[in-house]
């Protein structure tokens, strides 16, 4: 491995900001802001929009919704059978 060409990997805290989690893990990114975390250390903090605490996959909000009824649209032109 070339010495110094590779970015520092240390301690980040990732914040969802719509859902107050948080989560310290290590990455290469960076951040001006810090936060203090559970043991009591300063750590960079990355605000993120969306994690696993507020997508709706992960939520059980997840909805399939086929608006505007696509998949009917499509059977009438194309003539495709119900499954």
């Amino acid at each position: 491995m070339k010495a110094d060409i590779h970015p520092e990997y240390k301690p980040v805290v990732f914040q969802d900001v719509s859902s107050n989690f948080a989560i310290l893990t290590r990455s290469t990114m960076t951040s001006k802001d810090k936060i203090k975390w559970e043991d009591g250390q300063e750590y960079p903090v990355v605000k993120i929009e969306i994690s696993s605490a507020s997508h709706p996959f992960y939520t059980g909000k997840h909805k399939i919704v086929d608006s505007g009824g696509r998949v009917d649209k499509f059977r009438k032109r194309y003539g495709a059978a119900k499954a």
